[in-house]
């Protein structure tokens, strides 16, 4: 996955962690979740609060 992969890193997300929510969780930890996730391969520096708020928005989606 790459940082253009926001709906399925949100659907990762979901799946890594699905006692938290979403809505409680900051960019910095958003970002090293994301580094984090197996399926993970770019450039860690390339992601921007634009695309960290993209997938939280998306993860939020799939909890609904």
């Amino acid at each position: 996955m790459r940082w253009t992969d926001v709906l399925d890193i949100a659907i990762e997300l979901d799946e890594v962690h699905p006692g938290v929510d979403p809505l409680t969780v900051n960019f910095v930890d958003l970002r090293n979740w994301v580094i984090a996730l197996d399926d993970f391969d770019d450039d860690p520096d390339k992601s921007g609060e634009k695309v960290l708020e993209a997938i939280q928005m998306h993860w939020i989606e799939e909890r609904e």
